[in-house]
């Protein structure tokens, strides 16, 4: 069966609609929904199947792939992540919600999620209602990565309808929440001891210092 093409404004997220999405996240299934970047395919982070699945469509080894998650908010990053310092925490509140990721040391719950040798995690907290109501709705965060485009040009899918006709065999439910942009996150390397960029993209790195 195609993937359900469900339409949710940002503005003002229908619940209905969103919780419909979360029943389909609860019961293993893939989507793709927007973000304040690029849309993004994801999965509930606890699901090893789902995750694996991302794999294959995105052809990555879950062994060598940096993952990263879509929180809320900052409460609850500590579950996945080892002590972040008082400097990188201060960044984190100015940047976030924004089009940030931030590469944090991982604590021991992530590799045996995501049975990843990696003991890094990305933490997103897109400006963005549709994906951080998912989020709050399914009470612990979804596992996200961006949907890359094959076209040389655009580097990213922008327009859910071409996006849902790309996808549609191989995920659950594409989410309309209109043009997304085409401009990832900027990437930030907290692990060591300054912090730095390690992708240039959508958010910038000097106006949080």
């Amino acid at each position: 069966m195609p993937a359900e093409f469900i339409r949710i404004y940002p503005e003002n997220p229908d619940l209905r609609r969103i919780l419909r999405v979360v029943e389909v996240l609860r019961n293993g299934g893939v989507i793709i929904y927007p973000t304040d970047t690029v849309y993004g395919m994801g999965c509930d982070i606890y699901n090893q199947k789902s995750v694996e699945r991302i794999c294959q469509i995105k052809g990555i080894k879950p062994q060598k792939h940096n993952f990263s998650f879509i929180c809320y908010d900052l409460s609850n990053i500590s579950d996945y992540t080892r002590v972040i310092s008082t400097p990188v925490f201060k960044v984190m509140k100015k940047a976030l919600p924004g089009p940030y990721t931030f590469i944090l040391n991982a604590n021991n719950n992530v590799p045996k999620i995501l049975n990843s040798k990696k003991k890094t995690i990305g933490i997103r907290v897109p400006d963005h209602s549709i994906p951080r109501t998912l989020v709050k709705e399914l009470g612990r965060p979804i596992l996200t990565t961006s949907i890359n485009d094959e076209d040389e040009v655009i580097e990213y899918s922008t327009d859910p309808e071409l996006i849902y006709e790309k996808f549609k065999d191989l995920v659950d439910v594409v989410i309309d929440g209109g043009y997304g942009n085409n401009v990832a996150s900027t990437v930030l390397d907290c692990t060591g001891d300054e912090i730095e960029v390690i992708r240039q993209g959508l958010g910038e790195f000097e106006e949080l210092l």
